[in-house]
């Protein structure tokens, strides 16, 4: 819904039709110009024409889960303020004060008996944003103050699946229509059921999209995480040929409408049974060779897959499988027998959707949701509000809960040292990303190649960033 929304401005330096841009912006079927990452000039556009119209996640209903609760989010120059109302319902307000212009929230907490009050002057609103008080109101506007004038200025919001979307647009695509590509996963993998085990979030030295981009892919795989990857590690730092074994081969990518898109692993998985290099003779080394596997991501990420998951795929050791057993197939069955017997949500029981588990699943404009039993991880990386080098890039793990026991709150913890505070798998990510933008400043680097399938989400996501920047 939405109200007196702020019309969007675009500076004159900024209306430039495409067929005038340097080529260091444009984009080709395969290829990107490396202005698009980091030209000040660029980012401007993209604050202009893209994030001041497009629908984005701004916080998970955790962030704000009981009514008065309130969260801040923050894109370019513009402050938003999420304000938890009676059930799912959430009203989301441009940050400021109609006086004199202080913002109503900081951070995140608790508006105390459904009172907004600016800390300046005391105005005070509800939590629909109507005024309920100005001081000295005879003293304004001649004494003919109207309450409209002086209301909460909303912005466009929807919750959905557990986020809260939200666009600074008068007149925005429907929302319906911008998440019709992802809304059978999301309702499938019961997102919206997920709930928080941690957030983190650190300043970056990269463009956003140089961050986000990192994991549009497993192409990088081999290289960046050997310890995930045998075949592929062998083939680039040994003395393996290129074989079809190496896990990037068995990719499904999908670009959609509206710039989203997904990839996932099939039948080249832990969770399908297999093993690289072969399957061990017995049963009860395929489920340790899966699990040691498995716990490559459990403790290397501390998302999507966790302890607990490996402890109950153990725990099949103990049981009578047949001679014909595939492993993968009897920890599936496990973990769905197990959560029924919780309550526990889970995502749909077919063979398509389990072999998405462990895949990448992208929401445009900027995050993306890796999915497993009733887990994921969710990325998201905004763009600095001044330097294209730089952004804020989040990690989150969630997942879903059994009947009996209540989420907590979701706070942010914000990363200083990575090594201690994040694991294994993004350190090697984080490691790699800002060398990427170093790299993408060189006078000798005119454009980044594009593999056609494997970087295909790339591309995808560039040609729908510039459907928003050509209009």
């Amino acid at each position: 819904m939405s109200a007196n929304l702020s019309p969007v401005n675009t500076p004159t330096s900024l209306q430039k039709d495409a067929t005038d841009w340097p080529d260091r912006w444009k984009t080709q079927k395969q290829a990107l110009g490396v202005g698009r990452y980091t030209d000040k000039e660029f980012a401007e556009l993209e604050f202009s024409k893209m994030w001041n119209r497009v629908w984005q996640i701004a916080a998970r209903l955790d962030e704000i889960p009981q009514k008065g609760d309130y969260t801040t989010y923050t894109i370019g120059d513009q402050s938003i303020l999420l304000v938890r109302g009676e059930g799912d319902s959430v009203k989301s307000f441009f940050n400021f004060c109609p006086h004199r212009g202080t913002t109503l929230g900081e951070g995140c907490g608790h508006f105390e008996e459904e009172r907004i009050i600016c800390p300046f002057h005391g105005w005070r609103w509800n939590l629909e944003g109507e005024i309920q008080m100005v001081l000295g109101r005879d003293e304004f506007a001649g004494g003919n103050l109207r309450d409209e004038d002086v209301a909460m200025r909303q912005t466009h919001c929807e919750v959905y699946a557990g986020f809260v979307f939200i666009n600074l647009d008068d007149n925005p695509q429907p929302f319906s229509d911008f998440i019709a590509p992802m809304k059978q996963f999301l309702d499938d993998f019961v997102v919206g059921d997920m709930h928080h085990i941690w957030w983190k979030q650190a300043e970056i030295p990269c463009n956003w999209k140089v961050a986000q981009e990192a994991f549009f892919e497993a192409y990088h795989v081999s290289a960046t995480h050997p310890q995930l990857e045998k075949v592929g590690s062998e083939v680039v730092y040994g003395n393996r040929e290129e074989d079809d074994d190496m896990f990037f081969k068995d990719l499904t990518y999908r670009s959609l409408d509206n710039g989203h898109g997904y990839f996932h692993g099939g039948a080249k998985t832990p969770i399908a049974g297999h093993v690289q290099g072969g399957p061990p003779p017995t049963k009860a080394e395929q489920i340790e060779a899966m699990a040691t596997r498995m716990n490559l991501t459990a403790e290397g990420l501390g998302a999507m897959i966790l302890k607990k998951d490996i402890d109950l795929l153990r725990t099949l050791k103990d049981k009578d499988l047949p001679a014909d057993a595939n492993v993968g197939a009897e920890y599936v069955k496990l973990q769905y027998a197990t959560a029924a017997e919780q309550n526990r949500p889970m995502p749909k029981m077919t063979p398509e959707h389990i072999g998405k588990w462990g895949g990448v699943n992208f929401i445009f404009p900027n995050v993306l949701i890796l999915p497993q039993a009733g887990n994921a991880a969710i990325y998201r990386a905004r763009p600095h509000p001044t330097d294209p080098d730089k952004c804020i890039f989040e990690i989150r793990s969630v997942t879903t809960l059994p009947a009996n026991e209540q989420p907590v709150r979701s706070t942010v913890e914000i990363v200083t040292d990575p090594e201690t505070q994040i694991g294994l798998i993004p350190q090697q990510d984080l490691g790699n990303i800002p060398r990427v933008q170093v790299g993408l400043h060189s006078k000798g680097m005119k454009q980044v190649w594009l593999a056609e399938d494997q970087e295909q989400l790339i591309s995808n996501m560039h040609r729908e960033l510039d459907r928003y920047l050509q209009d």
